[in-house]
C-alpha cells in the first residue's frame, strides 16, 4: 500500500506530464473500443439463433434490394414445401446501396406477422396504432435516438412518409436501425415496381428441416418459374450483402490491436524519459536505505497507475458514445449495429492493465539497477 501511495504522489507532482499521458492511453484504448464495437457488431448480426434457421429467396443474379423483383404468389408455394413453417414476404426500400453509415431502411412486412417473426418489444407507442393505419411503421430505438424522431411525427424519404406508431427495442442490435412499414404501403410507393411483388421471402423453419438441403429445393421449384431465385440462409444472405465489408471489418481488428501497442510505446517511452529525470531522486531513496525491489515496485506502480487510468478513462469514453449516439454501418439494406459490450470493454480494461504492466518493466528495472555513485555523481 505505501508503494502505491508514493507512486500516487509521484503522479501528480507532475500534473501536465501525467495528464498528457492519460489522455494518450485514454485515446488508445478508446479508437481499440471503437473498432472492436464494430466487430462485436458483425459477430452479433451474424451469430443470431435465426441466422442458420431461416432462409431468405432473392431474385438470382441482383444485388440491391431495389433490382430484386419477386412474385407475391410465391408465398403460397413456399409453404406447401415439407419442413417450412411459414413464407413472409419482405418489400425493402433503402436510400444507398452502398456501405454508408448513415443508410435508411425500410422493411414491408404484413401488419400481423410482424411481431411472430422479429423479436421486439414496444417502448413507446402502440401495437393497435400500428396495425390501424396503412402508412404507420414501428422504428428501432438506435435509428429515433440518432435521428431525432419522435411517436406520433412523420418522417419522410425518397417518395414515402411514414407516421410513427411506436419505437421498439430488440435483442437483435441491428434491428434498432430499422423501419418497420406495412407491406403494400412499400408496394404502392413510388419507388416499387407495384402490388404483386416484393423484395424477398423470409422462410421460417420447423425444428426438422435441412436448411442446406431446403435451399436447393426452393432454387429448383423456381428454376422455370417466372423469375428465378438464390436461397441462402439468413446468415449466409446477410454475409453475401455484406461483400468485401466483412472482410474490412475484420482486418480493422488490426488497427485495435495496434492501438494497444502504441498505448505499450507510449507508456515505457515516458515512463523511461520520467525516470532520467529523477535519477538522482532515486539515488538518494537507495542511499536512505531503500531496496532495489522496492523502486522498481514504486516505478512500476507509477506507471499502471496512468496506464489504467486512461485505459477506463478510454473504456467510459467510447461506451458513452457508442450508447448515446447509436451507430450502424449498413450495406444493400444489412445493418451492423456498433456494440459496446461488457466482453470487449473488460477486454480493454484488460489489455490496459497488461500493456501497463509490461511498458513499466524496462522503466522500474532501469530505475532500480541504475549505479547509485553515478546518479548523485551526474546530478
Amino acid at each position: 500500500m505505501d508503494r502505491l501511495k508514493l507512486a500516487w504522489k509521484a503522479v501528480i507532482r507532475r500534473p501536465v506530464r501525467s495528464v498528457l499521458i492519460i489522455f494518450g492511453a485514454a485515446m488508445s484504448v478508446f479508437l481499440f473500443c471503437v473498432i472492436g464495437s464494430v466487430q462485436s457488431g458483425l459477430n452479433s448480426l451474424l451469430g443470431q439463433q435465426e441466422a442458420d434457421r431461416r432462409l431468405v429467396v432473392f431474385q438470382e443474379n441482383k444485388f440491391c434490394p431495389a433490382t430484386s423483383h419477386l412474385p407475391e404468389i410465391y408465398e403460397g408455394e413456399l409453404r406447401k414445401l415439407d419442413g417450412v413453417d411459414d413464407a413472409v414476404p419482405i418489400q425493402v426500400f433503402t436510400n444507398n446501396c452502398r456501405a454508408s453509415l448513415d443508410v435508411v431502411v425500410f422493411l414491408g412486412v404484413p401488419p400481423e406477422k410482424l411481431r411472430t417473426i422479429r423479436d421486439m418489444e414496444l417502448e413507446q407507442g402502440s401495437w393497435d396504432d400500428y396495425i390501424g393505419r396503412s402508412d404507420a411503421a414501428v422504428i428501432g430505438k438506435d435509428v429515433a435516438t440518432r435521428r431525432g424522431i419522435k411517436v406520433g411525427e412523420t418522417f419522410s424519404i425518397g417518395s414515402y412518409t411514414i407516421w410513427v406508431a411506436g419505437i421498439f427495442s430488440s435483442t437483435n442490435p441491428a434491428e434498432n436501425s430499422y423501419f418497420y412499414t406495412h407491406l403494400d404501403y412499400l408496394q404502392r410507393g413510388g419507388m416499387a415496381i407495384g402490388d404483386g411483388f416484393v423484395t424477398q421471402f423470409e422462410v421460417l423453419l420447423d425444428a426438422t428441416a435441412d436448411p442446406l438441403k431446403l435451399q436447393t429445393e426452393i432454387d429448383l421449384l423456381f428454376a422455370s418459374a417466372q423469375i428465378a431465385t438464390d436461397t441462402r440462409t439468413k446468415g449466409a444472405f446477410q454475409q453475401k450483402s455484406l461483400g468485401d465489408l466483412t472482410h474490412v471489418i475484420q482486418f480493422s481488428s488490426v488497427l485495435g490491436y495496434a492501438c494497444v501497442g502504441l498505448l505499450f510505446v507510449l507508456l515505457m517511452t515516458t515512463s523511461l524519459m520520467g525516470i532520467q529525470d529523477r535519477l538522482k531522486e532515486l539515488a538518494v531513496m537507495k542511499v536512505l536505505g531503500f531496496s532495489r525491489f522496492y523502486v522498481f515496485q514504486g516505478v512500476l506502480a507509477e506507471t499502471v497507475l496512468v496506464g489504467v487510468f486512461g485505459g477506463a478513462l478510454g473504456v467510459v469514453a467510447a461506451v458513452l458514445m457508442i450508447t448515446q449516439n447509436p451507430f450502424s454501418l449498413s450495406a444493400e439494406a444489412v445493418t451492423i449495429a456498433f456494440v459496446a459490450s461488457w466482453q470487449l470493454s473488460l477486454q480493454a480494461i484488460l489489455f490496459s492493465v497488461i500493456g501497463a504492466i509490461a511498458a513499466g518493466l524496462l522503466p522500474a528495472w532501469f530505475a532500480a539497477n541504475h549505479p547509485t555513485i553515478s546518479a548523485l555523481q551526474d546530478a
